[in-house]
């Protein structure tokens, strides 16, 4: 039986965009993304959302998105770029596992300005990294880890770039893992 999906997002939508494509092509057997949550209503990722006819709500609050949760009982939450610390007690009364993608090689540069992090800090390599979300911010048991290399010339926008490509290819990978045990990969290494 097919596991249901939420996803939540605050921005562009570009993770959520590539989860959902993997839900129809390679995933289509085992998870269906039933709900798209956005905490602001001007969020690129809406309008993605909209067009592939998966039902999207704008919640500000904790207390909003259970009640949406009530509603339509999934069985994994995506944090795909949602830019919202989650509470202990949202965490504890969700009922399912939640995920995340983050700009670094956890647990190096939790939090904000991940990739300003990496250059300021001279790192030969970076990455993206999905993990479980507790209440300690990135802080979760490592899921996969996709690994990109920081060059000379790297600005926060070239680095970001090049992390995005690997989240986009983690992250499903991640999701699968999730849900089906299917270890496919721990890590990938993406040169360019």
């Amino acid at each position: 039986m097919k596991k249901k999906v939420a996803i939540f997002i605050s921005g562009r939508g570009s993770n959520m965009k590539s989860l959902l494509d993997f839900s129809k092509n390679e995933g289509k057997e085992i998870f269906s993304v039933d709900l798209v949550i956005s905490n602001k209503s001007n969020a690129g990722g809406v309008s993605i959302a909209n067009a592939y006819g998966i039902e999207t709500r704008i919640c500000t609050s904790e207390e909003e998105i259970l009640t949406v949760l009530s509603y339509t009982k999934v069985d994994l939450i995506c944090l795909a770029g949602f830019m919202k610390i989650l509470s202990k007690d949202f965490i504890s009364s969700v009922g399912c596992n939640i995920i995340n993608i983050h700009p670094s090689l956890l647990p190096s540069f939790k939090g904000l300005n991940a990739q300003a992090k990496a250059l300021a800090a001279g790192v030969k390599i970076t990455g993206c990294t999905v993990h479980y979300v507790t209440p300690e911010v990135d802080a979760g048991k490592i899921i996969i880890q996709g690994a990109v290399p920081v060059f000379k010339n790297d600005t926060v926008d070239s680095l970001s770039k090049r992390i995005l490509k690997a989240e986009h290819k983690c992250f499903p990978i991640a999701l699968e893992k999730v849900l089906t045990d299917n270890i496919r990969a721990d890590f990938i290494f993406l040169q360019e």
